[in-house]
């Protein structure tokens, strides 16, 4: 008979195996690459989800790798700005490519390539990205200049999705600002690996977020048509409370479904709360429906689930709960939001 796992035992397992159950005394390289790549589309928040994870997490630990080219950010997994180590970059994005170019082809500005010949195009792009950096604004005017009769803005975004594209420091450097901009991924990063085989990306995944369905993983890569590969792995498989089918990695470790779980500030679209189609693992159906995750909120995790939101101001952290606090997860809440001040050198109160 399959094992079937229980909401809280799929919260612990994944809890832990992102990190968040215990702080870890690892490099900010080594978990960014564990993670498999951690959503990035607002510029600082990998910082947030680093710190609630690594013991003693510094800005500069992440800022460095970033300046010395061994992290990058570019639109991956479900086509938004994602940070992965260089050596993912090369091993994930031929994977997401033909997804990336499908998503494009299905947004807003796609009509603007109708009719271009692709080779010249991406050639024109490559030259001027790889002539120094340029904004997507600044992509669309030059290749305007060319193409005069087509949407500049739409030439931008083209620019940045149909040639494989990273974005370049200042941007998402702690302590500095910058635009986003963009150069080629092979002028930034120069030779890569070749891409993983899908089986690899699928235990990489399942070793961070598991125990996961199809539709889990899907959803997380942004990839489609995963059940047959999936299903030919050597994995263990589970079910779930609303019956659906899990699989899992035979060795992968399933904590005790009473391990205590503690108070977790997450930044805004941490992937934890994006990286599978049914979410109750970590949020209930009735707070998902809030919109704080759709929103982009920073959420509070609460014995494992999400409890409320926060925000950061100029004299303090501002909790928003959703529901009481024990006294005991008063005093926990309020030990972590004194500690997520310190670390964002803010002087001030939790208010809860």
């Amino acid at each position: 008979m399959t094992e079937k796992l229980t909401t809280r035992a799929l919260n612990r397992a994944t809890l832990h195996r992102q990190l968040l159950l215990d702080r870890v005394d690892r490099t900010a390289h080594d978990v960014v690459e564990h993670l498999v790549g951690m959503q990035a589309q607002e510029p600082f928040s990998p910082y947030y989800g680093l710190w609630s994870r690594i013991r003693s997490f510094r800005p500069d630990d992440l800022g460095s790798l970033l300046l010395d080219r061994q992290v990058v950010r570019a639109s991956l997994h479900r086509a938004t700005i994602h940070l992965v180590t260089a050596a993912d970059h090369g091993r994930i994005e031929p994977l997401l490519r033909p997804f990336l170019h499908r998503r494009f082809a299905s947004s807003p500005f796609g009509f603007v390539v109708e009719g271009l010949d692709v080779d010249e195009f991406t050639g024109a792009v490559t030259t001027l990205l790889e002539e120094k950096p340029r904004t997507r604004r600044e992509i669309g005017d030059l290749l305007g200049a060319r193409w005069p009769d087509r949407d500049a803005t739409a030439l931008g975004y083209a620019g940045s999705f149909l040639v494989p594209s990273v974005q370049v420091p200042p941007r998402a450097v702690w302590g500095r600002s910058g635009a986003a901009r963009w150069t080629t991924a092979a002028h930034w990063l120069g030779p890569t690996g070749p891409a993983a085989p899908i089986e690899e990306f699928v235990r990489r995944y399942l070793a961070a977020f598991g125990p996961a369905s199809v539709k889990d993983v899907q959803t997380w890569a942004g990839m489609s048509r995963l059940k047959p590969v999936v299903e030919a792995m050597d994995l263990g498989v589970f079910t779930d409370e609303r019956g659906r089918t899990l699989y899992d990695l035979p060795e992968a470790p399933l904590p005790d479904p009473d391990t205590p779980a503690p108070a977790r500030f997450l930044p805004e679209f941490d992937n934890v709360l994006l990286g599978h189609d049914d979410r109750t693992r970590v949020i209930s159906d009735e707070d998902y429906r809030r919109g704080i995750i759709i929103g982009g909120k920073p959420t509070l995790l609460v014995d494992g689930f999400v409890h409320g939101t926060w925000k950061i101001a100029g004299d303090g952290l501002d909790v928003e709960l959703f529901r009481p606090l024990t006294r005991d997860q008063k005093a926990d809440v309020e030990a972590e939001g004194a500690r997520l001040l310190a670390f964002a050198g803010v002087s001030g109160d939790v208010r809860l």
